[in-house]
C-alpha cells in the first residue's frame, strides 16, 4: 500500500465519523512530513454551518498546528474532490498538494468541473493534484450512505401515508 492510500484510508475513517451523525461522508486529513496534523469530517448538518465542510475544518486546525495560515509542505487527503469554497481556501492556505479519492464531475473545483488549484485562472498559488487515490472504496462509502438515506426516506413516506389512511379511516 502507498503512502497516498494509507493516508487516504486515514481520510475515510474521518469519512465515518460524518456518516455516523447522519453527514455526507467526506473527510479529510492533513499531512505534513509523514504526519498527521488535522483531521475534519462533514459537520454542516451537526453544526448548522454550510461552510463546515471536511476540508475548511481540517484546513483550521492545520493552521493552529502549524501556527501559520501558510501551509507549505503539507499535503490535504480528502475523500471527494473539494468544492470550490473548499478549493479556494486550499488556494489561500498553499499546500504542496491534494489528493482525492473520488471525482466530482458536476461539482469539484480540482478539475472535474473546474480546477482552481491550477495556474489557469492565476491565482497566488498552484497545488499539485492527484484524484483517484483509492477512489472504488471512497465511492463506496458515498454510494452506501445515500442508498441508506433514501431507503429511509421512502420509508418515512411509506409511515406518513400509513398515518394519513388510519386517521382518514377514524
Amino acid at each position: 500500500m502507498t503512502e497516498d492510500e494509507q493516508f487516504m484510508l486515514l481520510a475515510m475513517r474521518e469519512a465515518e465519523k460524518a456518516r455516523e451523525a447522519d453527514e455526507v461522508p467526506c473527510g479529510c486529513v492533513v499531512v505534513k512530513e509523514g504526519r498527521v496534523i488535522a483531521r475534519g469530517w462533514n459537520q454542516v448538518e451537526t453544526l448548522k454551518d454550510a461552510t463546515a465542510h471536511a476540508e475548511m475544518l481540517a484546513l483550521t486546525a492545520a493552521e493552529a498546528a502549524v501556527g501559520d495560515w501558510r501551509l507549505e509542505g503539507c499535503t490535504v487527503y480528502v475523500t471527494k474532490e473539494p468544492c470550490p469554497m473548499c478549493a479556494g481556501a486550499l488556494v489561500h492556505c498553499r499546500p504542496d498538494r491534494v489528493v482525492f479519492g473520488i471525482p466530482d464531475p458536476k461539482g469539484g473545483a480540482c478539475g472535474g468541473w473546474i480546477n482552481l488549484l491550477d495556474s489557469n485562472p492565476p491565482l497566488n498559488h498552484k497545488c499539485e493534484v492527484q484524484g483517484g487515490v483509492l477512489g472504488d472504496a471512497c465511492l463506496e462509502q458515498f454510494q452506501a450512505f445515500f442508498r441508506a438515506a433514501r431507503a429511509a426516506a421512502k420509508e418515512r413516506k411509506r409511515r406518513m401515508r400509513e398515518e394519513e389512511q388510519d386517521a382518514s379511516a377514524d
